[in-house]
């Protein structure tokens, strides 16, 4: 649903664009009077703003206003980017009609990298929601506006453009994965990025976390060095162990994939 409704809105924007074209070309077509200009137009392309019927300048708003859009993001995006992270450590305990809004925008679960896509809506939603945070900054302290207007069909579109694009940010992760429910309760293979050299990246990942722990608070600091050589027994039996699972219930479990550390063991 949500990428119909940006297919569509791309589309009104280019016919909006090729009839603008094909207007100018025409003799005496470059003026700015009509309903579709009053639509299309906005601040200093919007000329002649006095020689308007009063009743289509009542319908204008400050192109100033401009700012309630980015404020409207900070806050929209701002809640939306804590709701994702709060459903990656509390899922299914989340409000119900944010749930609902999602499952009937968003698409079902497919699988198989889910947390790369969880990963990447968290990351364009901050970045989003830092552009806005700039763009606001920038309203607030830096842009001189003029007298210009925009009309208050824009002015609607505009607050609604940034809560659209927040929600589609977070459509793109998959709804099972967000609603707590359990996609599949059987086991099987793992594949992709580390998983193809070894059976438990994650734990290899964790202990690299304390080996930079380590290396941050020094080199010398052998307290520090007890603590990353028991994270590293403690996830190589973790590993070994899973890692034998696999081999045991997967007749066709990849001979070449260590348990814990890739090339080494």
């Amino acid at each position: 649903m949500a990428a119909a409704l940006w297919a569509l809105l791309a589309a009104s924007f280019l016919a909006a664009l090729l009839l603008q074209r094909a207007r100018a070309r025409r003799p005496g077509g470059g003026g700015d009077s009509g309903f579709f200009q009053e639509l299309i137009r906005y601040g200093k392309t919007k000329s002649g703003g006095e020689r308007r019927p009063a009743s289509l300048r009542l319908l204008h708003v400050p192109k100033r206003w401009f700012i309630h859009f980015y404020a409207v993001s900070v806050l929209w995006n701002g809640f939306l980017l804590i709701w994702l992270l709060q459903a990656q450590s509390l899922p299914g305990s989340l409000s119900s009609w944010l749930q609902h809004l999602h499952h009937a925008l968003g698409r079902a679960s497919q699988n198989e990298d889910m947390g790369s896509e969880h990963f990447s809506a968290l990351l364009v939603l901050l970045l989003l929601w830092l552009h806005s945070f700039r763009r606001l900054a920038e309203c607030l302290w830096t842009s001189v506006f003029s007298d210009g207007v925009i009309h208050t069909v824009q002015y609607c579109f505009g607050l609604g453009y940034y809560v659209a694009l927040g929600l589609t940010v977070l459509c793109q992760v998959p709804a099972n994965f967000r609603n707590g429910k359990v996609i599949n309760l059987s086991h099987s293979v793992p594949y992709g990025d580390w998983f193809e050299r070894v059976s438990c990246p994650h734990y290899f990942a964790e202990v690299l976390i304390y080996v930079s722990m380590a290396i941050t608070l020094g080199l010398h600091n052998v307290t520090w060095w007890f603590v990353v050589l028991y994270v590293l027994s403690n996830q190589a039996l973790a590993a070994v162990l899973c890692h034998e699972f696999y081999q045991n219930k997967f007749s066709s479990y990849p001979k070449h994939r260590k348990a814990f550390i890739p090339f080494v063991y």
